[in-house]
């Protein structure tokens, strides 16, 4: 079985750090492309998505959106490339958002916490010293003696230096990263059998590649290396590498889906390396890699809910009778179109993962998804011959929910709403 590229398809992700975390599973802190797209500026609202095999992936729903920075941008938005770090039973999530309206010279890198490596997530304000102009992409790399280091950086300048042990701060000041050549943005620092690696994204126009250098020190200096992913057919590049369960990955990006470069999706391929250390070029498939094990489910019970189950339809939406005695929804082509499921369970509440079940003629038809009247995100909807589209949000307790789907983004016929909770 493999996992097929793009992994992540129900919404648009970039700019993937995985990480293995204690429980043996590996975790993508993805950016988020909303849709419809304006730009770079609407990037919000932080999903997580975790795995046990590489190939069946839980959303572990949202974890931080620029509503909940005090500190940041009035306007919002701007929330890019993140990573995630653990020490002493504290997950901390580190990324990069502007203070002021503008936005390009106002850069911070935020720190948001959490004992749970999925859920739960509170800000804690930013890295006191760092940011300022296009100085964006954090990373942080803990060593085998238990040190860590950040390394960020964009318009053409990479910064390093080490973390102090509350990881919020910068022992002494940060250095320069010498020995990168032609170095845009997208830093990612790893280790491999005693070398360590620095890999970001080039500067080659609109079609960002990937290199890497390497070193015998965590800082630095570093020594080129070259190219090892060439464009993906997206505008930018960006990723992160891992081993897991005795193999390397590159996680990366690009815009099979949506053929626009401000709508991405996560990819993952694997990494191979030469006997000297260097990286293969990478091979991108459309395949993705094989799974590594059987999965196994962190859901919990399902319930699916059907049109005629507490659902009313506005607009040109309506319910009707199909073949073999089911019901499903029809007419959400139209601009004000759509259904509405009431008395949705939520169990004790907490996060609950939302499937609609549908059949398309279209390979992007969408349908926006409300919960409790909060807008969560334009689901995609892929499979022209029937599938499902999900998102994983917070319930309420009891039967008292209501999931509004509207349409007006495409044909599209809607056969039922699943409902499964997060353990």
């Amino acid at each position: 079985m493999n996992a097929k590229n793009p992994i992540i398809t129900s919404i648009f992700t970039a700019d993937p750090s995985a990480h293995v975390w204690e429980d043996g599973r590996i975790y993508i802190y993805a950016s988020h492309d909303m849709d419809p797209p304006r730009g770079c500026d609407l990037m919000d609202r932080y999903h997580v998505f975790s795995s046990d095999d590489l190939v069946n992936w839980v959303d572990e729903g949202e974890i931080l959106r620029s509503d909940d920075v005090s500190w940041g941008r009035p306007e919002g938005g701007f929330m890019w490339a993140p990573d995630c770090a653990y020490r002493n039973g504290t997950y901390y999530f580190y990324y990069p958002h502007p203070s002021g309206s503008d936005w390009n010279d106002t850069w911070k890198i935020g720190v948001a916490t959490s004992d749970k490596p999925a859920t739960g997530f509170v800000d804690r304000g930013y890295i006191e010293g760092l940011g300022g102009f296009a100085m964006i992409d954090p990373c942080v790399f803990q060593d085998d003696d238990g040190r860590a280091y950040m390394y960020y950086g964009g318009g053409g300048v990479c910064h390093g230096g080490e973390l102090n042990d509350d990881m919020m701060s910068i022992k002494g000041e940060m250095a320069d990263m010498a020995g990168l050549a032609d170095f845009h943005e997208a830093a990612w620092t790893f280790k491999r059998d005693g070398v360590y690696y620095l890999t970001y994204a080039d500067n080659l126009h609109d079609k960002n590649r990937m290199r890497y250098a390497t070193s015998e020190h965590p800082l630095g200096p570093w020594t080129y290396r070259g190219i090892f992913l060439e464009p993906t057919g997206c505008s930018t590049t960006h990723g992160s590498v891992v081993q897991y369960k005795g193999r390397w990955y590159l996680f990366y990006h690009n815009q099979a889906i949506s053929e626009q470069g401000n709508l991405r999706s996560v990819c993952i391929d694997e990494l191979q390396f030469d006997e000297d250390g260097a990286i293969r070029t990478v091979r991108q498939t459309e395949e993705g890699v094989r799974a590594v094990q059987a999965g196994s489910s962190a859901r919990g019970n399902e319930r699916t809910f059907y049109p005629v189950d507490g659902c009313e339809t506005g607009g040109d939406a309506a319910i009707v009778l199909a073949e073999g005695g089911a019901y499903a929804v029809v007419g959400m082509e139209g601009t004000s179109s759509s259904c509405e499921f009431r008395g949705v369970d939520g169990g004790s509440g907490g996060r609950a993962t939302l499937a609609v079940h549908y059949t398309t003629g279209e390979r992007l038809a969408k349908l926006r998804l409300f919960v409790n009247g909060a807008d969560c995100s334009l689901l995609n909807a892929l499979q022209a011959d029937g599938g499902q589209t999900s998102l994983t949000v917070r319930l309420d307790p009891g039967a008292v929910n209501t999931v509004k789907l509207a349409g007006g983004y495409g044909e599209i016929r809607i056969e039922g709403l699943s409902v499964e909770w997060l353990k």
